[in-house]
């Protein structure tokens, strides 16, 4: 019995080293690894449903930075009044999510929008969630909008919580049209 419980700590103990090891704000991850992870968790689910995989975008995610940063300061989340145009001219979508420090993988952030899926619809939006509400499933349609190309994401601490916003050209959420 007592060999068991030494099992059980051993690997308790090791799944703990480990998530330390392995959080997202790990000195031993560069912030290239964390892009990638976000865009791989994007196109992951975009995959799953033949969807043409996402293309990582520097500027949309210098700007999800700035938005990110500024997120910091305030309570709550709310969308950027510049996230209605790129640089371009080209419409952008935004999704904004907000958790615990040290808590969530950059994967885990993403699947959280993704989780949404359970009450999806596939209708031309707004109609798009089994409750009726679009805000329901709207960083999932976002992020598997068809017509959606490029994203840029970025992830910013504040003193108790991570910040992460991601950036998308085109944007989605198109009233009238399906997401796929």
């Amino acid at each position: 019995m007592l060999e068991k419980w030494r099992v059980i700590a051993a690997r308790i103990l090791t799944a703990s080293l480990a998530w330390g090891l392995l959080g997202a704000n790990s000195p031993l991850w560069t912030p290239q690894d964390v892009d990638a992870r976000l865009l791989a968790a994007h196109n992951a689910e975009r995959q799953r449903l033949g969807i043409p995989p996402l293309k990582w975008n520097d500027k949309l995610a210098a700007r999800a930075a700035q938005w990110a940063e500024e997120l910091t300061t305030m309570d709550g989340l709310e969308h950027a009044d510049d996230a209605d145009y790129d640089d371009g001219g080209e419409v952008e979508g935004e999704n904004l999510w907000r958790g615990t420090k040290d808590y969530y993988t950059p994967e885990q952030m993403v699947n959280l929008w993704v989780d949404e899926r359970k009450i999806f619809v596939n209708g031309p939006f707004p109609r798009n969630s089994t409750t009726g509400r679009w805000r329901d499933v709207g960083h999932y349609t976002q992020l598997i909008w068809k017509s959606t190309t490029e994203v840029g994401c970025a992830i910013a601490h504040s003193k108790e919580d991570e910040i992460l916003v991601c950036r998308y050209v085109e944007g989605g959420n198109v009233i009238g049209e399906r997401p796929y």
